[in-house]
């Protein structure tokens, strides 16, 4: 874990804040007691989704608010589902659908309320259509999903997730599981929002049985940890799930992002605003 990664999660507390609706009258006394717990991270021994975790963990003991990014979920999901015929449309006209569907659900991973950044998505779209991947490993995953008979799909974040089911339509693999966190957090996918857009019809469905913004498989269910194991093919999507599962050594994992900090580009070997789909291999 990098240094910068705690600077990010201090810029991150006021919006947090905000969001789980702490009393200004707290706010003081949570906000002295969560920066001694980043002061006090081991950065050779940690990782930053699980810094997260315990982050907002804590802030929930403050508050009421069970899912401070509901809105925002719904929103991202409904904002992209309206305009799924026209994606649909594109692919029917498309020379390459598998190429196609890939760069869009790569580009849904823009779509994220966690660290301080802004985006717009349809710029993201429009980008990702024309520019080249700086890691672009798509037809060694195109052979992989052919050759598998299970593969693990890991979910990230809301609104993304409408573009990955478009690309799970795409591939029509008659054998996928499709993961999301166990407990709401951040504005990541779970089983509420999953369900909500329907790829409970396309792909049998697991929680991770975690609430981290993340694949950490020392926190992970036994039952994930089964499916994950025995999957022989496994599609990572987005930072979070990067940041879990980097240092895993495994040619199964393939990772599927948009670069958006520049502590996990200089990890990677991109550069923030690079689209990335890597296989995990030196």
């Amino acid at each position: 874990m990098n240094y910068e990664c705690l600077i990010c999660q201090v810029k991150s507390l006021p919006q947090r804040l905000d969001k789980f609706e702490i009393p200004r009258k707290e706010r003081n006394t949570v906000v002295s007691e969560l920066i001694k717990k980043i002061a006090g991270v081991d950065l050779e021994n940690s990782y930053s989704p699980e810094i997260t975790r315990d982050i907002l963990a804590r802030l929930k003991n403050f508050s009421t608010v069970e899912d401070p990014y509901q809105k925002e979920k719904e929103e991202s999901n409904t904002y992209l589902l309206n305009k799924y015929s026209d994606f649909q449309e594109l692919l029917r006209n498309s020379d390459d659908p598998f190429n196609l569907s890939l760069r869009l659900a790569i580009a849904g991973n823009i779509i994220d309320f966690g660290p301080a950044h802004e985006f717009d998505v349809d710029e993201t779209i429009q980008r990702v259509l024309t520019t080249d991947f700086r890691f672009d490993h798509s037809e060694q995953l195109k052979r992989e999903i052919e050759k598998a008979r299970t593969i693990l799909y890991l979910a990230d974040n809301s609104g993304e997730i409408v573009l990955d089911k478009l690309f799970l339509e795409t591939i029509n693999h008659p054998n996928v599981w499709f993961a999301f966190r166990g407990a709401p957090v951040l504005n990541d996918a779970t089983r509420k929002e999953v369900v909500n857009i329907g790829i409970d019809k396309i792909a049998k469905m697991i929680s991770n049985g975690d609430d981290a913004p993340s694949t950490l498989l020392h926190r992970v269910s036994r039952e994930f940890k089964e499916v994950y194991n025995s999957a022989d093919l496994i599609i990572s999507k987005g930072m979070g799930n990067y940041e879990g599962l980097m240092d895993e050594s495994d040619p199964r994992l393939f990772f599927l992002l948009m670069i958006k900090c520049p502590v996990i580009g200089e990890k990677i070997g991109a550069k923030k605003g690079d689209f990335v789909v890597k296989q995990n291999v030196n």
